[in-house]
């Protein structure tokens, strides 16, 4: 990541995270209440739900929100029928975006999207078109300074597929997306709290961006990010701030 500091960026995606909250709040109730209609009630059985749970937490919405939410899912309160689509596409310089929606209305949804990528300079692909260059995987980011052999045993012995140190110092946990919440859990139990923990799409390949092109870029995700329908945006677009 040339030009610009990896953590300096997940401080600066906290923040926006927090200046969010409100949207954050909606879309998680919406993660939900998928989660709960597909996979039931139970967290212990049903890790699509727990992971949404914990991302509730982590964003201190209300715990009766989340009760709500779930009730809605397995058909205890009314509630809009949601469902997932994923929509994937090219941005400037031909850069892969994932557009990952909920939504009650697909019509609106497509068109939303679409209106999005072509106004700022992107264009919508086919199924499968971007796709292949992401990898679903859960993530931890340990900042600088962290005992890189501990934080290695202790990732390993708690089923971690692999771990990655960066030019600043920093580490990268990688793990399965259905694992990550049990070894969150085993690293925080160790002593390892992470910067930012997520399940993702992490790209393959990267393209930099930096310049007028950095702020068209830039632009697009925002646009994207900030329809309704839409739950998370995965790009491979290095943007140098």
């Amino acid at each position: 990541m040339a030009g610009h500091s990896k953590w300096a960026n997940i401080k600066h995606k906290k923040a926006a995270t927090d200046a969010k909250r409100g949207k954050i709040w909606t879309r998680l109730i919406k993660e939900i209440t998928v989660g709960a209609r597909m996979g039931g009630g139970d967290l212990a059985s049903n890790p699509r739900l727990r992971l949404a749970v914990e991302k509730a937490a982590d964003a201190n919405m209300p715990k009766d929100n989340v009760a709500r939410a779930i009730q809605r899912g397995t058909g205890g309160l009314e509630g809009a029928n949601y469902e997932d689509i994923r929509y994937e596409g090219y941005g400037i310089n031909g850069a892969a975006i994932i557009v990952d929606c909920m939504t009650d209305n697909r019509v609106r949804t497509v068109a939303e999207v679409r209106h999005a990528f072509s106004k700022f300079g992107g264009n919508m692909g086919t199924e499968g078109s971007v796709a292949f260059l992401f990898k679903h995987c859960g993530q931890l980011m340990f900042a600088p300074g962290t005992n890189e052999d501990a934080l290695m045993e202790a990732a390993l012995e708690a089923g971690a597929e692999d771990i990655i140190s960066d030019d600043e110092g920093g580490f990268e946990v990688v793990c399965d997306p259905y694992a990550f919440s049990g070894i969150r859990e085993a690293l925080e139990k160790a002593g390892f709290k992470a910067d930012l923990a997520e399940v993702t799409m992490k790209p393959s390949t990267a393209t930099e961006f930096s310049g007028d092109d950095a702020i068209k870029m830039q632009k697009l995700l925002d646009a994207l990010e900030n329809l309704d329908d839409v739950q998370e945006v995965y790009t491979n677009a290095v943007i140098d701030e």
